[in-house]
């Protein structure tokens, strides 16, 4: 998607070195997450069980009945005996869902479910092993049964769960309408701060988490110091350490240390000090975010637009037209840049400050992608399937103006609307009198 090497961006930043683009920032993350999954053999292992413990235990509504039942009996045991209470929204019925292959946040979804449903899914998985009628149906419930009973399975669950757990909040944030590009940059830089305090002080916590977990189910833990195969090898390979070295390095020392590297990757220092840079232009609240250092960065950044002379003269010219603009009460209530240029065009201001105004419009520019955009994407599969392979380009625009925005269609009254579809022709049947009176 970056294109840095062979791809569209790569053309034109050859023939504009600075026509900068913002990707979309939940998009990124989304491929950061990707990058986790394949980071390490024993994590991508763990992420092709997850389906498949799905499948097994949700496969029939019998199986979900039986998942639900044993569930709530594990409840109702935990509430007798006071280690849980009961209250309003507490402990609703739910069941596991299928993770999604290009939303990663319904992953935290899924196993946070087999977290809280551990052993309501080990008692199906048992069921299925003695009542199959098939034995690869069997076998498949008694391989993933084994699996999920070991100490590894526990440890990348609990692991995975923390990790994810750090990036969830800003994929929410990211996926936002209204979304703040520089709120969402401070988002940025917590969870990198996160993720390497994870990094540096998590390890022992999430030991004892996972050993904990694994007392508590009857599942044996290792002793953390017997020799096993570097990286998941066979144990015949001369390459071998210990199961501390395996956990520790080989998994979350990894798993992290990729996140860390990924998210500088995708988020960029430029990207992020552009639009940092470009958000001191905001007239909101009477221009509170004005700063000049950053706005004569911007210009240094855009370094073909602006001489050496310019961003002198930049130094002398924004604090004028700050004072300038908040003297003119044409501008009072302005709050977005593209209000403010027009603004500045109608009082002929453009000409007084013209090295702001090209500020301005560099930042209008500048294109930006955001998960609204990915939204279109989605719902124009979702409308043009292959038995809608004809519509017109006026028809799927209208199509799609309707299924996007979703909020406004419904406040219309359906009585408007049969009024207007009505009006828009003379039609063989007519609406009954009583729909004439309204307007």
């Amino acid at each position: 998607m970056r294109g840095e090497f062979n791809g569209l961006q790569k053309l034109v930043r050859d023939e504009a070195p600075y026509a900068f683009y913002v990707h979309c920032f939940a998009h990124q993350l989304q491929l950061v997450v990707v990058n986790v999954a394949q980071c390490s053999p024993a994590i991508a292992d763990f992420f092709n069980y997850i389906p498949l413990i799905v499948t097994q235990v949700c496969s029939s509504c019998k199986r979900k009945d039986a998942l639900l039942a044993k569930h709530q009996d594990e409840l109702l045991d935990l509430m007798e005996n006071g280690k849980i209470t009961a209250g309003t929204g507490l402990h609703q019925e739910s069941n596991i869902t299928r993770p999604g292959d290009t939303r990663w946040g319904s992953h935290l979804k899924t196993l946070l479910r087999i977290f809280t449903m551990w052993n309501a899914v080990v008692e199906v998985l048992g069921i299925v092993v003695v009542d199959a009628r098939e034995h690869t149906c069997q076998g498949g419930a008694r391989g993933l049964l084994k699996n999920m009973e070991c100490f590894e399975f526990v440890f990348i669950m609990l692991f995975l769960i923390n990790l994810l757990s750090n990036t969830n909040h800003l994929s929410q944030a990211l996926q936002r309408k209204n979304q703040n590009i520089v709120e969402a940059m401070r988002l940025i830089l917590d969870v990198k701060e996160s993720l390497q305090s994870m990094r540096d002080n998590g390890w022992e916590s999430l030991f004892c988490q996972a050993k904990n977990f694994c007392e508590t189910h009857g599942i044996d833990v290792p002793n953390m110091d017997d020799l096993v195969g570097a990286m998941g090898q066979s144990v015949r390979t001369k390459n071998k350490v210990t199961r501390l070295h395996y956990y520790k390095v080989s998994i979350f020392n990894v798993a992290i240390d990729a996140t860390i590297t990924e998210m500088n990757h995708r988020f960029n220092e430029v990207s992020t000090e552009l639009l940092d840079c470009m958000s001191c232009l905001n007239p909101a609240n009477n221009f509170s975010k004005f700063n000049v250092d950053k706005l004569i960065r911007l210009a240094e950044i855009y370094d073909e637009d602006f001489t050496e002379a310019d961003r002198l003269i930049l130094g002398v010219d924004l604090p004028r037209f700050l004072m300038n603009i908040r003297r003119s009460e044409e501008f009072n209530g302005c709050r977005d840049v593209s209000t403010l240029a027009r603004l500045m065009v109608e009082t002929m201001k453009h000409t007084s400050f013209h090295l702001v105004y090209r500020l301005i419009e560099l930042t209008l520019i500048l294109p930006v992608a955001t998960s609204s955009i990915e939204r279109i994407f989605s719902a124009m599969k979702i409308i043009k399937t292959d038995l809608r392979n004809k519509l017109s380009d006026d028809w799927l625009n209208d199509l799609m103006v309707c299924y996007c925005e979703k909020e406004i269609f419904r406040s219309i009254p359906d009585d408007q609307i049969m009024i207007q579809f009505q009006k828009m022709r003379d039609r063989k049947g007519h609406l009954p009198h009583e729909f004439h009176v309204i307007s």
